[in-house]
């Protein structure tokens, strides 16, 4: 038996892509059980994950997910975030490092963006502004802060506790340290929301004192944008609460190409759910032409979590020549001039290069 990984399709090009990435990672030799599980539109249950994924994901620890979709105008909670909370992963990673052959106006990027991904202001406590707690949190707040509230406001609470902010910096050092990082930079608004970022920006600098061989320094969020955009070899480990993550993660990834090729991992204590960032493209699906690439390298950081540690980093490589080649590479990487593959077509070429 190898390692068991649950296996999720999803919506969309969910299928094309899981298949696809399937496919590459087998194609390394590392022994994967695979367990097949459903889940997006289709499956996902009004207060979130499906019974089956979850029960699947809490028995092998470990999951490649495809993209999913939560129908608009529903009250069915995504299914993302349902994974998220109820598995309690509290930490997202997503590597934007440069490739050769995706078009960039930066070169040799190599960045690690952890996110705190349950508390801050997507933690989703809110307040309509025309209902009665809104009025009552209005006059509340009003009244402790010495600052009346406009009535016609709504209201969000953003939440940054102590646990939560030293199990994600000590995640960032962590994996720093296994990964052979130089720098870990706090990022905060510390200088204007005192209490939140405050706390954040303070347990930041204790937890840092656990980890001398490192360098660490923090960085207000608006600078850190300026700074990336002029000098972003300054920059190694960028670790921050859930709002600036979000943001600063899809702009470091428009520094190396785009959604398309970027992988991610959302992991806690026990589970590990690894995805592509991009969405499900419902508009491609069926068509064998979504790229594969996010997934696969996704599939890369899977393999680094398993402790396939020479198969990852043969993965990772065999990724690389076939877009540096760019000869059997999807439409959205194909040079002019060349005429584009499919997505399995592009998977089978990763494999045949890892032989």
């Amino acid at each position: 038996m190898g390692h068991p990984v649950t296996l999720i399709h999803g919506d969309g090009i969910g299928p094309e892509v899981a298949e696809a990435a399937r496919l590459a990672i087998d194609a390394t030799g590392v022994a994967i059980d695979w367990h097949q599980v459903d889940a997006g539109t289709s499956t996902v249950e009004q207060h979130g994950a499906s019974e089956a994924v979850l029960t699947s994901i809490r028995k092998t620890k470990v999951a490649l997910k495809g993209p999913t979709v939560t129908p608009p105008g529903t009250e069915t909670q995504s299914i993302d975030v349902a994974l998220r909370k109820q598995l309690n992963l509290y930490a997202n990673l997503r590597p934007a490092k440069s490739i050769p052959g995706i078009p960039s106006a930066f070169k040799d990027v190599d960045l690690i963006v952890v996110r705190e991904n349950t508390e801050g202001l997507y933690a989703g406590i809110e307040f309509e502004r025309t209902t009665r707690e809104a009025a009552e949190a209005r006059e509340f707040l009003g009244r402790l802060s010495g600052k009346p509230i406009r009535e016609d406001s709504s209201l969000a609470v953003k939440t940054i506790s102590v646990l939560g902010s030293q199990q994600i910096v000590d995640f960032a050092f962590r994996h720093a340290t296994v990964t052979g990082r130089k720098k870990v930079t706090a990022v905060h608004k510390a200088n204007r929301m005192k209490s939140t970022d405050g706390l954040f920006l303070e347990i930041a600098r204790e937890v840092a004192k656990d980890y001398p061989n490192l360098e660490f320094e923090d960085c207000v969020a608006d600078i850190l944008c300026m700074q990336l955009m002029q000098k972003p070899e300054r920059y190694d480990v960028l670790v921050m609460p859930n709002l600036f993550g979000d943001i600063l993660s899809d702009l470091c990834t428009g520094m190396v190409g785009g959604l398309g090729i970027t992988p991610s991992v959302n992991i806690g204590h026990e589970y590990a759910v690894f995805e592509a960032v991009h969405g499900a493209a419902l508009h491609d699906a069926g068509q064998n032409r979504a790229n594969p690439g996010g997934l696969i390298l996704s599939g890369v950081l899977m393999l680094q979590h398993l402790g396939e540690i020479e198969a990852a980093a043969k993965l990772q490589e065999a990724l690389e020549s076939v877009i540096a080649a760019g000869q059997y590479v999807t439409y959205d990487l194909a040079p002019v001039g060349v005429t584009p593959v499919g997505t399995m077509e592009m998977a089978e070429a990763i494999a045949q290069a890892l032989h």
